[in-house]
């Protein structure tokens, strides 16, 4: 299967003509792509920290400079994918709100899978799966509803559905993805949210 990188990586270019402002998207944005294509490549060949800007560039093809017209260092580069990543899955899970948990969570795998190279390198960075969960419990805590009688503060059942998730999906991608995301979505299901839902959450 063909692994892509997320769809979206481009910023304001602070151009104020419509025909030029396109044209320079289009170029950032193809830029910012093969940046993250060579962070995550080199990631995966030879881990994070020995990563340099020069090895970035050099894969990418890009200019040492250009590479600061866009960010500071690596770190920056690298939660700009994070950023898209989660940004993308909570999209795709918007439509299926409150749809069959089994359904949304092979959703969540499908991406995962489609998206495996980009998704190991981002959980298998300590500060980065920290700012994954972070994001994710702030997200999941505008969107559920806790049970007046449940003991559980709103806070700790956000944080619990996302860092379950994260560990399954951690589990899922260190032992290659033995499970096809439907099972996974089942799994995810079973284990996170429906006894989650059943103690703390209103229906």
């Amino acid at each position: 299967m063909k692994r892509a990188l997320p769809r979206v990586f481009t910023r304001n270019s602070g151009k104020s003509d419509g025909v030029l402002m396109n044209v320079e998207d289009r170029r950032v944005k193809r830029t910012q792509r093969l940046l993250a294509k060579a962070l995550i490549t080199l990631t995966l060949e030879k881990g994070y920290d020995v990563v340099t800007i020069r090895d970035i560039t050099e894969r990418a093809d890009v200019g040492y400079a250009t590479f600061f017209r866009h960010y500071h260092d690596k770190d920056e580069l690298l939660e700009d994918v994070l950023d898209v990543v989660l940004a993308e899955m909570l999209e795709l899970l918007l439509p299926a709100n409150g749809a069959d948990p089994a359904a949304m969570g092979t959703l969540i795998f499908r991406y995962v899978g489609e998206h495996s190279e980009v998704c190991r390198v981002l959980t298998g960075s300590m500060p980065l799966t920290r700012k994954l969960i972070t994001l994710g419990t702030q997200s999941v805590r505008g969107d559920t509803l806790p049970q007046a009688a449940s003991i559980v503060p709103p806070e700790i059942v956000a944080h619990h559905i996302v860092a379950s998730s994260v560990a399954l999906i951690q589990w899922w991608l260190e032992h290659d993805m033995p499970y096809p995301p439907e099972r996974m979505g089942a799994i995810y299901a079973a284990l996170i949210v429906q006894p989650t839902g059943a103690t703390a959450l209103s229906g």
